[in-house]
């Protein structure tokens, strides 16, 4: 197969990359970035890059990996032994409930704000869970391909225009762009924990991500080569560092210094985000804002509500056997796929019940967790692309290797300094 990119091949393996990006901007944007601004100014887009960059190998692995070998990371998984796919199996269960619960009792706080409070936060939470289920469950992968595209495209737009807009309002003289060493408490260091492990998504998108490129492949009928799966990663991946920023930038234009609280219920919350738009684009643009803010989140609540069963039931297959390179993975509606959707919706909404009036406290726990599980997967991801299954011309260059591991040891440093702090210090 030729690996010189075509215009044609391009535009067939575009779509993993959107439903990456669908639901990398959800709770790590709208939430996390606008809370680093608002809270730090914009002393932490340092630490947003710095978080991008370093996720960028382990993440680019997936994609690779799947064109180079036609099967999903949980073939390589299962190639480096069993305990491989027992590790990322504990590392899933152990983050799916509080990742799938925050990213739909944000969706639910924004369905407060645009449908009103006829009914109560668990309630639109479970609504949202039942449709996306089913959506998952019974569409196919074109469909919410589709969908996810307009969606983020529409949402970019109305960002970089409310940011572009945003820009005169904050105080560049005076603004600070690292915090000061006296600010570094403990309760920094958990914001950055937190925030770094959804920056800018959890590294479990890498497993999908690779099932994403095998499927949209199934679906045109076209092998797409490295290059074109990395250039559709890239414009995901860039797009989604890109909002981060813009996120930030909102926040500390219009929220930081500005002596409102952030609110800590999903519902107020996600009025206060939408102000945010409004504050730069017009009272015009709140129903326009609330709609888009609202479809982008349900993008999140579809891939992710989509992406654990599909996991685990390739998970599963896996423990049966190796996987079969030219298997369909149109069909996701298997028993076992059903069965672990029903688990992960009942075990969600369970958390969500716990944490209705604290979106903060939900959300630090979803993405701490995330956090500390981020070096080990991004460990066997390296792992797996340096495989013996993977052809010599697929893998990585000797400095994107290296550049892996010093993102590796960066991960863990993090980490062990992290929980050094909580529970050693």
């Amino acid at each position: 197969m030729s690996e010189a990119p075509g215009r044609r091949g391009l535009l067939k393996a575009l779509g993993p990359g959107f439903m990456f990006a669908g639901t990398a901007v959800g709770v790590s944007h709208l939430v996390q970035s606008t809370r680093a601004g608002a809270v730090y100014g914009l002393a932490l887009i340092g630490l947003v890059i710095a978080a991008n960059v370093f996720k960028y190998p382990a993440f680019s692995f997936a994609p690779r990996y799947a064109a180079a070998t036609g099967t999903s990371l949980l073939e390589a998984y299962r190639r480096q032994g069993r305990w491989a796919l027992v590790l990322y199996g504990l590392l899933t269960l152990g983050t799916m409930f509080t990742v799938q619960a925050a990213v739909t009792i944000v969706t639910a706080g924004l369905a407060v704000a645009l449908f009103g409070k006829g009914l109560s936060l668990l309630v639109y939470a479970g609504i949202i869970t039942i449709i996306a289920g089913a959506i998952a469950g019974l569409g196919q992968f074109k469909a919410l391909d589709r969908i996810v595209k307009v969606i983020v495209v529409v949402l970019t737009v109305a960002t970089l225009l409310a940011t572009a807009l945003a820009l005169p309002k904050i105080d560049w003289s005076a603004a600070q762009w690292a915090l000061p060493r006296e600010a570094w408490d403990v309760k920094t260091i958990m914001f950055c924990a937190a925030l770094v492990g959804w920056m800018p998504t959890a590294f479990d998108i890498s497993v999908w991500h690779s099932l994403w490129t095998l499927a949209r492949r199934d679906e045109t009928g076209h092998a797409p080569s490295v290059r074109e799966v990395l250039f559709d990663f890239n414009v995901g991946y860039i797009g989604t560092a890109i909002l981060a920023l813009c996120y930030v930038t909102l926040g500390a234009a219009v929220m930081h210094g500005s002596g409102v609280p952030l609110a800590a219920s999903a519902g107020a919350f996600a009025q206060q985000v939408i102000d945010l738009y409004t504050a730069n684009l017009g009272a015009w643009s709140r129903p326009v804002i609330a709609v888009c803010a609202f479809g982008v989140m349900c993008s999140t609540v579809l891939t992710v509500v989509d992406g654990f069963p599909r996991a685990l039931n390739g998970l599963y297959a896996r423990f049966r056997g190796p996987e079969d390179p030219t298997a369909s993975r149109q069909d996701r509606a298997s028993r076992e796929y059903w069965v672990f959707l029903v688990i992960l919706a009942a075990g969600s909404l369970l958390v969500i019940a716990q944490f209705l009036k604290s979106l903060k406290a939900l959300v630090d726990l979803a993405t701490i967790l995330s956090f500390l599980t981020a070096p080990m997967l991004a460990w066997l991801n390296h792992r797996a692309i340096h495989g013996d299954e993977v052809p010599a011309a697929h893998r990585p260059s000797a400095g994107m290797t290296a550049f892996s591991w010093i993102s590796i040891a960066a991960l863990s440093a993090f980490a062990l300094y992290f929980l050094w702090l909580r529970f050693g210090a």
